[in-house]
């Protein structure tokens, strides 16, 4: 993005091979690789520890291969973008009622798009850097971001309103392009993969104390923190149900098999 970039131009640069490495939200891959939008399902998992043995176990390994059937990568793991909440300039937020007509960025998933239109907000497909801009000129009235990306990128400065609603759970494959990795000798790929699945391990325990961190750089500036109580999170779970629905009859039981339980 300091060069230019979109965003989502990490996915080209490393399938074409202009650079070997690079990670990004699943969601942005799921209008070539359907399976991913799987794990675009509001409120899927409720616990990290949850969401890390699916991504880590039988899932992980299916959707890796599902997206090395169609783009030119290999997935040597999975990090954690974590749990979304959702921030916003107007109001504070309880029940998916007082979404009404907010306009929010969400990631490039129809199935984040639906999640958000069953809330009752005006949901907007669009890149990270047009979302920042929009918002600093308050034209976008609210986001969804794990709270170090809302802080990294400046947003409590303009979003008073901030709302725990663990909604999403993101991961972000760590893939290379295929061509070049599969022509490294073995021990070198061996070692990527040693390394790569010990950054994982450090990222995630990163991400745990940035999400702490965040919240008090997010209290620190004024800003007022909802806590959903029990009552109102079922509240967003029931609005959001029908997509549960339209994903079994999407994916079947197979997939739902591969989340550990809760």
């Amino acid at each position: 993005m300091d060069h230019g970039h979109k965003a989502e131009d990490i996915l080209t640069l490393v399938e074409n091979g202009e650079i070997a490495l690079g990670y990004q939200s699943s969601s942005y891959l799921t209008d070539r690789v359907p399976e991913l939008g799987f794990v675009d399902l509001p409120f899927l998992f409720s616990s990290n520890a949850q969401a890390r043995a699916a991504m880590d176990g039988a899932l992980g390994s299916f959707l890796a291969a599902k997206t090395e059937e169609r783009i030119n990568y290999r997935i040597l793991g999975w990090f954690e973008n974590g749990f979304r909440h959702i921030s916003n300039r107007l109001r504070l937020v309880h029940l998916p009622a007082d979404l009404k007509g907010m306009r929010i960025r969400v990631l490039p998933s129809d199935i984040h798009k639906r999640t958000f239109e069953l809330l009752g907000a005006v949901a907007m497909r669009m890149d990270l850097t047009e979302a920042i801009a929009m918002i600093k000129a308050g034209t976008l009235d609210a986001q969804e971001n794990p709270l170090a990306n809302t802080v990294t990128y400046g947003v409590h400065k303009f979003h008073k309103f901030h709302t725990l609603s663990y909604h999403f759970y993101i991961s972000r494959p760590v893939f290379l392009h295929r061509p070049s990795f599969d022509a490294w000798p073995a021990d070198l790929q061996r070692a990527m993969q040693k390394a790569v699945t010990e950054a994982v391990a450090f990222q995630r325990k990163l991400a745990v104390e940035e999400n702490e961190a965040s919240r008090k750089i997010i209290e620190d500036a004024g800003c007022e923190i909802v806590e959903l109580t029990a009552k109102e999170h079922e509240a967003f779970v029931a609005a959001v149900a029908p997509l549960t629905v339209d994903a079994r009859k999407m994916y079947g039981d197979a997939m739902f098999k591969m989340v550990p339980k809760a």
